[in-house]
Parts: structure tokens; C-alpha cells; sequence
């Protein structure tokens, strides 16, 4: 039995593409073909077919992929384990899901401070997907989500990071801005909400519906930049999340107003695969998204808030 096929395989189901994945490995083109052949004959399948122009892996591979991921991440934290990190020679690349006020937060608060700590740690930030069962962690896609975690897998190990506070938001001269507002007059603006699936409702409008008000959507943006980048070029009214959303509040000139609403803080919490709870590269990466966000800058701060 040769272990290191699995490290070949795992990277040929990712890459789906024999260059790609020789790539990765240091290998030669040629090197991994013969790889793939063995690996072929070891599974007693094609592992990976040609389609088009891609290769796309078969129903086994498909099978056996959450599996081969699954033992070499415990055979790398095997080895590791008991071995403090260095962090001037870590070379890994981690990735985290989450929408764009987190990425950015981590973006200026994490990576400026690991290129002098850890010059070889990448970070890729990836956004949330559309899609509720989309096991990003599961499948080895991300090693972390951050993100408001209500119903994760059974599996996954969550950790809250902080408590923040949605906040409406306006341009200044916005005919609401400077003043305390109201329910009527929360219900009475324009709105544009952010939404990665489209929807033009959310839990706020419960909340209005219960004081016998309805608000008027009039767009839905899949991002929170660029929902504000609409709010600072118009008299729409849009909603961030205070405390993650402070940089682009305050870089767009944003005024901030306390929604007159009863609606419950929100919990961004980090999430992660028992797969890497123990791995002691991962647990070092984890504490450095904690203090990232963890310490998390004061809340924009506006009329009313």
C-alpha cells in the first residue's frame, strides 16, 4: 500500500485536471499520468474521465473523496501533533467562507500582521455560497466559515466570535439623516437590501408587519458593498451590521441610525470540521482570526444609535 497515492488522488479530485494537480504537487505532467494509472488500478476505476475539455471525477471517486481528505488530514495532525508552530515557516494556505464584511475586516486586521509574522501562510477568502446545502467544511472546500451559523452540520464545531447589531444606513443629506427614526419612518423609505439568494424580505419585515407596517424593497444586491455603494449614491436606505460593517460605513460617509424595531443581536460565529479541531496549524490559524475579529473595532456610530 502507497500512502503518498492518496495525496496524489486528493489533489487529482480537487485540480480535476492532471496538470493542475502535477502542478501542485511538484510533479511533472508525465509523472502524475503514471500516478493516475496506478491509482486507477488500485480503485479498479477510472477515477477520473474525460469530459469536453475537463475531466470529471466518477461516481467512485465521488464516493471515497470526504474519506481520502478525511485520512490525510489526520495522518498530517498525526505527525504534528505535539510540535508547536512556527510560524516564520508555516507554508499553508487557509481558506475561510464568508460574505464581504468579514472578509474585509480579516483582510485589514489578519493579513497585514501574518506577512511579518508568517510569510508563508496564504489566505483565500471565498464568499457564501447561494445554496444552504452547500457543506463547504464537509467537502474540505474551506477550513473555516464565519458567518451568523444557526443550523450547521452535526458535525461542525462553532465558536462565536462576537455579538453585533444591525443598523440602518443613509447617505448624509438623506431626508432622515440627524434625526431619531421612527417605525413609520423606517417603513416609509426605500430600501435595498443584501442577499446572496435575492430575496427582497427578511426578518425585519416580520418586525414591521407586527406593528401593522410594510417597507418598500425596491433592489436586492448580493453583497453588502455594494448595497452601501447604492445607499451613498441615493436616497435608498440599507442595512450593515455595525460593528463588521464600521470600515465601510465610515469610508463611504455613511450616516448610521438605530432601526426602531425589537430585533435580537447578531452572533458571527466561526465554524470548522472536527477534522482540523486538533491539527496545531489550524488551532493557530483559528486564534489568529480570534483576535482579528474577536477584538473587533467599535461600532459606526451615527443619530439615534
Amino acid at each position: 500500500m502507497d500512502l503518498n497515492l492518496l495525496i496524489a488522488l486528493d489533489a487529482l479530485l480537487d485540480e480535476r485536471s492532471v496538470t493542475a494537480a502535477a502542478d501542485r504537487l511538484g510533479l511533472s505532467a508525465p509523472a502524475m499520468s503514471r500516478t493516475l494509472a496506478r491509482i486507477r488500478t488500485a480503485f479498479s476505476d477510472p477515477i477520473l474521465v474525460r469530459s469536453g475539455r475537463s475531466m470529471v471525477p466518477t461516481p467512485r471517486a465521488e464516493a471515497v473523496r470526504q474519506e481520502v481528505k478525511a485520512l490525510l488530514d489526520r495522518s498530517r495532525a498525526l505527525f504534528a501533533e505535539g510540535r508547536p508552530v512556527d510560524a516564520a515557516r508555516l507554508e499553508q494556505t487557509f481558506t475561510i467562507v464568508a460574505n464581504d464584511l468579514p472578509s474585509t475586516a480579516l483582510a485589514t486586521r489578519l493579513l497585514p500582521g501574518l506577512q511579518h509574522s508568517a510569510p508563508g501562510v496564504s489566505v483565500v477568502l471565498l464568499p457564501e455560497s447561494p445554496h444552504p446545502d452547500d457543506f463547504v467544511l464537509r467537502d474540505g472546500t474551506a477550513d473555516l466559515e464565519i458567518r451568523i451559523i444557526t443550523a450547521p452540520p452535526p458535525e461542525t464545531l462553532v465558536e462565536t466570535l462576537f455579538t453585533d447589531e444591525m443598523v440602518a444606513v443613509v447617505r448624509r443629506g438623506h431626508p432622515l439623516a440627524g434625526k431619531p427614526l421612527t417605525p413609520a419612518g423606517f417603513a416609509g423609505a426605500l430600501h435595498v437590501l443584501t442577499s446572496r439568494r435575492g430575496r427582497l424580505r427578511g426578518p425585519l419585515d416580520d418586525a414591521l408587519e407586527a406593528k401593522g407596517l410594510r417597507r418598500r424593497v425596491v433592489a436586492a444586491m448580493p453583497t453588502f458593498a455594494a448595497a452601501l455603494q447604492l445607499v451613498a449614491a441615493s436616497d435608498l436606505m440599507g442595512q450593515a451590521l455595525a460593528r463588521t460593517g464600521a470600515h465601510l460605513i465610515t469610508a463611504l460617509g455613511l450616516e448610521v441610525l438605530r432601526i426602531p424595531l425589537r430585533i435580537p443581536p447578531i452572533e458571527i460565529s466561526m465554524g470548522w470540521h472536527p477534522r482540523h479541531d486538533n491539527d496545531p496549524a489550524q488551532r493557530w490559524f483559528r486564534e489568529q482570526v480570534r483576535a482579528a475579529l474577536g477584538g473587533d473595532a467599535a461600532p459606526a456610530t451615527g443619530h439615534g444609535a
